[in-house]
C-alpha cells in the first residue's frame, strides 16, 4: 500500500503531462502535423553546437575519473568558480564557488533549498498563476504553500496582499521571472518594492524570509528587456537556475543554486544545501555536464526563434478575439478562456487537435497556457483550428 502522501500527489497528477501523452495519441492517429500540441515546455530550439563540441572534447581529452568521478556533493569547485565569475560579470557582485550549489536542474535546485529551510508546518508564499509543482515541492517537506493573487490584467504581484499574507510562520516566497505561465518579467521596480516590503516584514516579526527566485527562463527575454537579479536587490535571496531553457538541454538536469553572502546564517545554509543534495538522493550534479558547462559559459541559444513564433501566435489570436498579456520572456501566451470554465473549453479545443493547458493547473481559472516552443510552421498549421474554435464563442 502506497503512501498517504504519494495517493494525493498521484491522484493529482500533472495535467500538463496528461496533455503530452495525450497529444502522442492523437498524433498516431491524425498525423503529428495535424495535432497542435501547445501542451509542455520542451524547448525546440536546437543546442548550441558549442554543446556537441565540449562533449567530444570532454570525452576524448579528460581521464574517465574527473568525467565520470564523485567530486564534492556541491560539484567541481573550478565549475562553480567559473559560473561564479560568470555571473559577477554580468551582475556586477563578488561571488566565489562558495556562493553556489551544482544542482539537477532548478527543480532539484527548489527541493533541497525546500529541505534547507522548513520545518513541518511553516508557509511558502508564492502568486498566482504559477507553475504547479511548486505546491508539491513545499508538501515535500510537510510546509504550507500560501496562494497569493496577482493583477489578473498583467499578472504583476499584489504586494499589498503579500504584506497582509505575511506571518510568523512565513519563511520564503518563491518568484519566477520570466514567469511560467504568463511570459512576464518583474520590472526593476517591482523587485526593490518587493524587497522593502519582506524587509519590513522582517523587521517587524524579528525572523528571516527568504526569497528565492526560480530562475530557468532568465535568458530568454525578448525586445531589450531586461531581467533584474535579486541578489542585487534583497539580503536574504537565493536563486535556482537551469540551463535546461537557457541552452535546451532539459534532459540532462544541469543547474545551481546561488546563495547571496550577505543573507542571515550564510553557512549554514551553504552547509545544509550540500547536505540536502547528497540526503535527497540527488548526491551531486550530472558530472560530464558540469564540465560542459564550464567551456560552454557564453553560449546562447537563438531566441529570436522563440520570439519569432511569439509574434506570429499572439497576433493572430489578438486579432480573431483573445484577450492576452503580451509576454515579455519565457515561451508561454496565457490568453483568457472564451468561456468562463476552461477545463471545459481545453476539452474544446481538443476537438480541432488543439492541445492546451487549462488555466486551472496554474491556480488562475479563465484562462489557458500556451507553449510556443514548436515550429513556425506547426503554429502556422495550427491557426485555422484556433479560428474555428474562436467562432464557436465570438
Amino acid at each position: 500500500m502506497i503512501s498517504d502522501k504519494m495517493k494525493d500527489y498521484v491522484s493529482k497528477s500533472s495535467i500538463i503531462r496528461a496533455m503530452f501523452e495525450e497529444g502522442k495519441r492523437l498524433a498516431a492517429i491524425y498525423g503529428a502535423e495535424n495535432v497542435f500540441d501547445y501542451s509542455l515546455g520542451n524547448p525546440n530550439v536546437e543546442p548550441p553546437e558549442d554543446i556537441k563540441k565540449a562533449i567530444t572534447e570532454i570525452l576524448s581529452e579528460e581521464s574517465p575519473n574527473l568525467v565520470h568521478g564523485y567530486m564534492s556533493n556541491s560539484g567541481y569547485e573550478d565549475v562553480r568558480d567559473i559560473i561564479a565569475k560568470h555571473i559577477n560579470k554580468k551582475y556586477d557582485l563578488k561571488l566565489t564557488e562558495d556562493n553556489l550549489i551544482m544542482t539537477c536542474g532548478a527543480a532539484g535546485g527548489l527541493n533541497i533549498v525546500l529541505k534547507t529551510l522548513l520545518n513541518p508546518g511553516d508557509e511558502v508564499i508564492t502568486f498566482s498563476p504559477f507553475f504547479g509543482e511548486y505546491e508539491n515541492y513545499v508538501k515535500n517537506f510537510d510546509g504550507q504553500l500560501v496562494i497569493v493573487p496577482s493583477n489578473t490584467e498583467t499578472f504583476e504581484p499584489d504586494l499589498n496582499a503579500l504584506e497582509d499574507a505575511i506571518n510568523s510562520k512565513t519563511k520564503a516566497v518563491i518568484i519566477n521571472s520570466p514567469n511560467n505561465p504568463t511570459g512576464i518579467v518583474y520590472s526593476e521596480k517591482l523587485i526593490k518594492e518587493l524587497g522593502e516590503v519582506l524587509e519590513r516584514k522582517q523587521q517587524q516579526l524579528n525572523s528571516s524570509i527568504y526569497l528565492i527566485s526560480d530562475e530557468p527562463y532568465r535568458e530568454i527575454a525578448y525586445d531589450g528587456v531586461k531581467v533584474p537579479y535579486i541578489l542585487n536587490y534583497y539580503r536574504n535571496s537565493i536563486v535556482g537556475y537551469s540551463y535546461s531553457k537557457s541552452l535546451s538541454l532539459p534532459g540532462e538536469r544541469i543547474g545551481y543554486v546561488v546563495c547571496n553572502t550577505e543573507m542571515d546564517d550564510f553557512k549554514d545554509v551553504m552547509a545544509a544545501l550540500n547536505v540536502a543534495n547528497r540526503i535527497l538522493g540527488f548526491v551531486n550534479a550530472p558530472s560530464m555536464f558540469q564540465r560542459v558547462i564550464a567551456k560552454c559559459i557564453d553560449s546562447k541559444v537563438d531566441v529570436n526563434i522563440y520570439k519569432k513564433n511569439r509574434d506570429l501566435l499572439y497576433n493572430h489570436l489578438v486579432k480573431i478575439g483573445f484577450s492576452c498579456v503580451k509576454p515579455e520572456g519565457a515561451f508561454y501566451l496565457f490568453p483568457k478562456s472564451l468561456i468562463p470554465d476552461d477545463k471545459e473549453f481545453a476539452k474544446e479545443a481538443k476537438k480541432f487537435n488543439l492541445l492546451i493547458v487549462p488555466g486551472s493547473s496554474f491556480k488562475c481559472p479563465g484562462h489557458f497556457r500556451l507553449s510556443y516552443c514548436i515550429s513556425y510552421e506547426q503554429i502556422e498549421r495550427s491557426l485555422d483550428s484556433f479560428d474555428k474554435l474562436a467562432k464557436k464563442y465570438i
